[in-house]
C-alpha cells in the first residue's frame, strides 16, 4: 500500500506564502510532503495556469493574472502540440511554471514514508477557463476529450518524476469545480461527467485521488475509481459521513480518506482547540460506526490534514502555519490514543 493511514498527515498544496523555502520547509513537516503552489509567488504557480502549460490556445496575461482560451489559437497550435504528444516531458511542468515544483524534485525524499504531488483536473479546468465567447470549454465537445487526454498525460509524467524520488508518491486530482455538476445551471451534467472521470482516471497510473473542499454528490465521487479522497470534513463531515454504506464500500475496496479537520481561515481556527477538533473528528467516526464501518479499519485507511486552502488571511501565512502544526499535534494525539503506528 503506497498510501500510508493510520491518522498520519500531509495537506493541500495552495499555500499563501512568497518565500519558497519557507513554503517548502513548511510542506516537509507533514508526514506525506508535497510540493506547494505559491499564486502569491507568481501568477505562473497558480494551479490553474500549471495545467494548461503547452496546453494549445491558452492565453494568460500575467499582469492581469487571467487564463483564457482562444479556439482560433487553438487552431494554429494543434498541429505543433499534437507533434509532441508522444514525448513524456512535454508534458511535466516547467520551471517556468513552477520552480517550487523543480526545488522538491531535488530534494532526499527517499526516507519519507509517501510524497504527494497534484494536478487541476479536467472538470475544474474546463469550468474555470472561458472562451472568446466567454462560455467554459468544459461545454465544448471537441476540446474536453483532448483536454481529458491532455491532463492524464501531464499526471502521468508528474507522478513518474515524484516515484523517481520515492516509490511510495501519489497524486491527488484537484476538481473544486464536481460542486457544480449537480446544479441546473451547470450545462454539463452528472452522466456525462462520470463518463468523462471513468476515462480520465482508467488513463492515469495509480495510486491517485481527488481533492476538492466543496460539497458534491458524495455517492457519484466514492463511486469512481480512486485511490484516496481528500475533503474538508470540517465544513462538510456531517453531509459526507450520511453516505456511510458509500465510504463503507470506498474503504473495502482499498481507498484512503484524508479528513480535512482544521480550518485555515483566521476566524474558525481562532474558534477551534485540540478538545473541539478531536470532538469534531469523533462525532464524525461514531456516525460511521453507527453505519457498520468498523473503527479500527476505518482509522487504518485514514490521513489527516488541514481542511482547506487558504489565500485571503489579513495575517498572511501565520494562520496555515498554525494550522500545519495544529494538524500534527491532533495526528500524534489521536495516534497515540488509538494505539496507531507512525508507519504504514
Amino acid at each position: 500500500m503506497a498510501i500510508p493511514g493510520n491518522l498520519l498527515t500531509t495537506a493541500m498544496a495552495v499555500m499563501p506564502h512568497k518565500d519558497a523555502n519557507r513554503a517548502l520547509e513548511l510542506a516537509r513537516s507533514v508526514d506525506v510532503p508535497f510540493w506547494p503552489q505559491l499564486p502569491h509567488l507568481s501568477y505562473y504557480e497558480d494551479m490553474y495556469v500549471q495545467a494548461s502549460e503547452g496546453f494549445p490556445g491558452m492565453v494568460i496575461d500575467l499582469e492581469k493574472r487571467t487564463l483564457r482560451f482562444s479556439m482560433e489559437k487553438f487552431m494554429g497550435e494543434f498541429e505543433e502540440t499534437m507533434a509532441h504528444f508522444d514525448k513524456p516531458e512535454y508534458f511535466d511542468i516547467s520551471e517556468t511554471y513552477s520552480d517550487v515544483y523543480h526545488r522538491f524534485l531535488g530534494l532526499d525524499l527517499s526516507d519519507r514514508l509517501a510524497i504527494r504531488g497534484q494536478l487541476e483536473g479536467p472538470i475544474s479546468l474546463g469550468f474555470n477557463v472561458l472562451d472568446q465567447d466567454d462560455r467554459p470549454i468544459l461545454f465544448n465537445d471537441t476540446i474536453r476529450p483532448f483536454m481529458i487526454e491532455f491532463l492524464a498525460k501531464r499526471a502521468n509524467v508528474q507522478l513518474n518524476r515524484l516515484k523517481d524520488r520515492n516509490a511510495n508518491a501519489f497524486l491527488f486530482i484537484d476538481e473544486p469545480g464536481l460542486q457544480y455538476l449537480f446544479s441546473a445551471l451547470s450545462g454539463y451534467g452528472d452522466v456525462a461527467a462520470r463518463g468523462d472521470m471513468e476515462v480520465f482516471f482508467s488513463l492515469i497510473d495509480r495510486p491517485r485521488g481527488v481533492h476538492l473542499c466543496g460539497n458534491p454528490d458524495w455517492d457519484f465521487l466514492l463511486g469512481l475509481d480512486l485511490d484516496v479522497l481528500s475533503l474538508d470534513v470540517y465544513s462538510n463531515g456531517e453531509v459526507f459521513v450520511a453516505y456511510g454504506k458509500s465510504i463503507r464500500t470506498f474503504l473495502d475496496r482499498g481507498g484512503i480518506i484524508v479528513w480535512g479537520i482544521v480550518p485555515t481561515n483566521f476566524e474558525p481556527f481562532e474558534k477551534e482547540d485540540m478538545d473541539s477538533l478531536e470532538n469534531r473528528l469523533e462525532g464524525l467516526w461514531n456516525s460511521l460506526a453507527h453505519e457498520g464501518v468498523d473503527r479500527e479499519f476505518l482509522l487504518s485507511r485514514s490521513m489527516l490534514s488541514p481542511a482547506t486552502c487558504c489565500l485571503v488571511n489579513p495575517d498572511g501565512e501565520r494562520t496555515v502555519e498554525k494550522a500545519f502544526k495544529t494538524v500534527q499535534e491532533l495526528s500524534s494525539r489521536l495516534r497515540e490514543k488509538n494505539s496507531l503506528p507512525s508507519t504504514m
